[in-house]
């Protein structure tokens, strides 16, 4: 059997993600919560930078290529927030097999996660590449990747 014709072998290539913190937030605070949230202090990266009036913005990106990790990182959503995703896939996943997502930021901080909407500030903006092989439809890929991850946070609690 080749490897792209075996049902069970889904997951993610890879997950990232992306928050800024302004000058008045704590951008360590905004760093060890991403460490927590892809859980792996080394796959986080700060850069510095400036808004458009001048001020002071720190870009806290979160990025692991490492399938078991990129897993991880999207089971600690946890069940519900995995349902939600899983409810609204369709809104959620684009041509290039990649689900889209924000967490509110303040929530992160405390160690919660909640997904936010997407008009509101203070969000982590996530992005999750679903493995698709040749012949393998996308949408049901994704929502057996999700059904995966749903599992494992219900393992995990």
């Amino acid at each position: 059997m080749k490897h792209h014709e075996h049902p069970l072998l889904v997951g993610l290539h890879h997950i990232t993600w992306r928050a800024t913190a302004s000058a008045l937030t704590n951008h360590e605070v905004v760093a060890e919560a991403m460490a927590w949230l892809i859980g792996d202090p080394d796959a986080v990266q700060l850069e510095r930078s400036t808004s458009y009036h001048g001020s002071e913005l720190w870009m806290v990106t979160a990025h692991s290529k490492k399938k078991s990790f990129a897993m991880k990182s999207l089971a600690q959503l946890g069940v519900e927030n995995l349902q939600v995703l899983h409810d609204t896939l369709e809104q959620r996943f684009d041509e290039d097999h990649v689900l889209y997502l924000r967490l509110n930021l303040d929530d992160l901080i405390s160690s919660k996660i909640s997904l936010a909407d997407s008009s509101r500030t203070g969000t982590v903006k996530g992005q999750a590449k679903i493995e698709v092989y040749p012949g393998q439809d996308a949408l049901e890929q994704a929502r057996t990747t999700l059904q995966d991850a749903i599992e494992a946070a219900q393992k995990k609690n």
